[in-house]
């Protein structure tokens, strides 16, 4: 996608016709050949077909939604440009236009690197502390309030499915789901070991830590894909929640946990007062685990692990974030680096997902690509 430099303009002092981000005729032709398609007689008879169809469907009229929302936007930059022209003082609220297209333009390019088929769907992200106790505990749980803000800044829908705190501080474990367009294609990047180092604030001697924490993400699939669990092949345990929740919550047996005995696969759920609510989310927090696991075998078996998501194992870092002897957030992967470390940790880590999603960009059809809402 052709990225168009605010600072820059055309002879005549107005913002350039960018046209169409997208090749609008095409896709309106291609929208058509599709619609033809699902009049057909018969359509709806083969479930497979239409499953696919549909969401090339989607994709398409969601980019020529975008690319109408990008002329609109150009237009009133026009109107602007022409009132400036004439005399008029409408520096503020051109620059302001000219920031909101930004942001458009770049959020739209972000998507444009989402083509997997399962990047559209919700997220489930987990969360473990690494070695160290304490230090570590209260790193995890940094990260779980840098995902909310993240989730909060994007519009999304956060919802915290279990959380168990650590003895003193921080968590030993928390698993929520991301609800939104292409929540899981964005944080698909986030999977792996974020290190930090500080000044630990509970070492008295104030001293300088290296804190480990993993983060693990899968779709939140549909309950029409086909995820095969014997009960045989399952351990279910009860037990009382921990940590915030009303009395019910807390003085009964309501809280789950599954354990998936071939995959070793463990998922727990204490959100709800009901057990058997707990239950069927902890059942679909299985499936859709399976379900990853199984897609990587795949891509394994295919591509021999063409993407650059590496094992999750402590000393094979993703990220890390320096608060001392200086602050810097660095991507390991992509080389990113970002000063603004309180920035990053406040939940602004969509400059690492678009480089990482760019960095992928080979293996990614951007004919498949759909713009997010």
């Amino acid at each position: 996608m052709k990225i168009w430099n605010a600072n820059t303009s055309n002879s005549s002092g107005a913002p350039p016709n960018c046209g169409a981000f997208f090749d609008a005729p095409s896709l309106r032709r291609e929208l058509a050949g599709i619609e033809e398609q699902i009049a057909q007689p018969g359509f709806w008879a083969n479930p497979e077909n239409s499953q696919k169809v549909l969401p090339a469907r989607r994709r398409l009229q969601d980019l020529l939604e975008a690319d109408a929302r990008l002329a609109q936007r150009l237009s009133d930059l026009d109107a602007y440009f022409e009132l400036a022209r004439e005399g008029e003082n409408v520096a503020e609220e051109l620059k302001l236009d000219l920031g909101k297209l930004r942001e458009d333009l770049d959020r739209l390019e972000t998507s444009t690197l989402l083509a997997g088929e399962n990047d559209r769907l919700n997220a489930i992200v987990t969360l473990h502390p690494g070695a160290g106790g304490v230090e570590s505990q209260d790193w995890a749980d940094m990260l779980l309030r840098m995902y909310r803000r993240w989730t909060e800044r994007r519009g999304f829908k956060f919802t915290l499915l279990e959380y168990q705190p650590g003895e003193e501080a921080g968590l030993k474990s928390a698993t929520f789901t991301v609800t939104g367009d292409y929540a899981y294609g964005l944080l698909s990047s986030e999977t792996g070991v974020h290190r930090l180092v500080r000044i630990s604030p509970f070492d008295a001697a104030a001293r300088r830590h290296t804190s480990f924490a993993s983060v693990f993400v899968s779709p939140e699939i549909d309950d029409s894909i086909e995820i095969e669990i014997k009960p045989e092949e399952i351990k279910v345990e009860t037990y009382r929640s921990t940590g915030a929740g009303g009395q019910h919550v807390n003085t009964t047996d309501s809280a789950v946990r599954i354990t998936h005995l071939p995959t070793g696969t463990v998922v727990q759920c204490q959100n709800e007062r009901s057990q058997h609510r707990n239950r069927d989310m902890a059942m679909k927090m299985l499936r859709s685990k399976l379900y990853e696991l199984e897609l990587r075998k795949r891509r394994e078996e295919a591509e021999k692990l063409e993407e650059a998501k590496g094992e999750i194992a402590f000393g094979n870092q993703i990220r890390s974030y320096v608060l001392h002897p200086y602050r810097l957030v660095k991507d390991h992967r992509t080389k990113l680096e970002v000063g603004d470390a309180d920035r990053v940790l406040d939940g602004d880590i969509d400059p690492f997902i678009k480089a990482y999603l760019t960095a992928r960009r080979p293996a990614t059809s951007a004919a498949s690509a759909t713009p997010s809402q």
